[in-house]
């Protein structure tokens, strides 16, 4: 997937803190090998992502279902973009059966676009909702979908599988939406999300910020998102995944980001995680634990403190490397 970047454009240079720890303990490889042997995807490993020694021992992953190539061409997602051939009707179960093996506290679950589908893999999100349900009755389950299109009919098959938190990310600010988004519309997400959180669900959405966005604007999408009812926002910094993506057009400081989320709070929003390395299911175990309507620990769970502490103890006996973050915001 190509969207035309010059040849003599140079990527920015990474500032320091964006450099981050790779972690090297016994329970990041055996996470690894629980989702390798059950043939699954994880946006974690696909995107690259920073966090992903810190979410995994602190009890949370974010599993891609419905495949891995995406009918869509995102300009910041790392993604393969294609014609998906098959539907494996097997991996809500092999899902189910991760989380159990994970002994997951709070599992995120996340797609591809599955547009050739007639309920774009909908159906699919259920059955994995109510297979982790049945196999794991103690985790909390968020759901981070697709737009589905638009159909309202379609996004509530999966609100019929009653997922703690539902999920639906607009990635950006309304001007840039045609370059970074082609085949989404701002407004459809919007009504999306408005949509959930009509029918009483948490509801959560997320922007990258880096790729030219005015202020002004990133602030008018936060009172858009309020409007619409969402509950819990992400702020993160875009990072370009290869040169054919969207390029870096800045590097956003921290003391920028921590403004926003002083913002993003006076607006109205419960929960908001704002921060350079932030994405979408970044600390979503303590989000939950903070929201009264998503459903407490079923008895036998713990809370995740020890796990926490473990992916702590393993970044600082990791070495120093700077993450090759991919584009996709999870």
């Amino acid at each position: 997937m190509s969207i035309g970047i010059p040849e003599r454009e140079a990527p920015l240079r990474r500032p320091e803190w964006l450099k981050v720890r790779l972690p090297q303990s016994g329970t990041f490889a055996q996470t690894r090998a629980i989702v390798a042997g059950n043939h699954l995807h994880t946006v974690c490993e696909s995107a690259r992502c920073p966090n992903i020694g810190e979410c995994w021992s602190a009890g949370t992953a974010t599993f891609m279902i419905l495949g891995d190539v995406c009918t869509r061409s995102c300009g910041f997602c790392a993604v393969k973009t294609g014609r998906p051939t098959e539907l494996d009707l097997a991996e809500p179960t092999r899902v189910a059966e991760a989380v159990a093996r994970m002994d997951l506290v709070h599992v995120v679950i996340t797609s591809v676009n599955r547009d050739e589908l007639a309920d774009g893999g909908a159906s699919v999100w259920a059955a994995t909702i109510d297979a982790v349900r049945v196999r794991c009755p103690g985790t909390r389950v968020e759901v981070l979908t697709p737009d589905f299109k638009g159909e309202l009919d379609v996004v509530d098959i999966v609100l019929a599988a009653r997922p703690d938190i539902f999920a639906h990310n607009v990635e950006t600010v309304p001007s840039l939406h045609a370059l970074v988004r082609p085949q989404a519309r701002y407004d459809r997400s919007l009504r999306v999300l408005e949509h959930s959180a009509s029918r009483g669900f948490v509801t959560k959405s997320s922007l990258m910020l880096g790729l030219g966005e005015p202020l002004d604007e990133v602030r008018a999408t936060l009172v858009d998102l309020r409007a619409a009812g969402v509950d819990v926002l992400t702020l993160g910094q875009y990072l370009q995944p290869t040169r054919e993506h969207l390029p870096v057009r800045r590097f956003v400081h921290p003391d920028e980001f921590e403004a926003l989320r002083h913002d993003a709070i006076a607006l109205g929003f419960r929960h908001v995680e704002s921060g350079p390395l932030v994405r979408s299911s970044y600390h979503a175990e303590r989000t939950s634990a903070e929201l009264p309507e998503v459903a407490p620990l079923r008895p036998g769970r713990g809370d995740g403190t020890a796990r926490a502490a473990g992916a702590s103890a393993a970044t600082e006996t990791a070495t120093d490397q700077v993450g090759e973050i991919g584009g996709f915001f999870v």
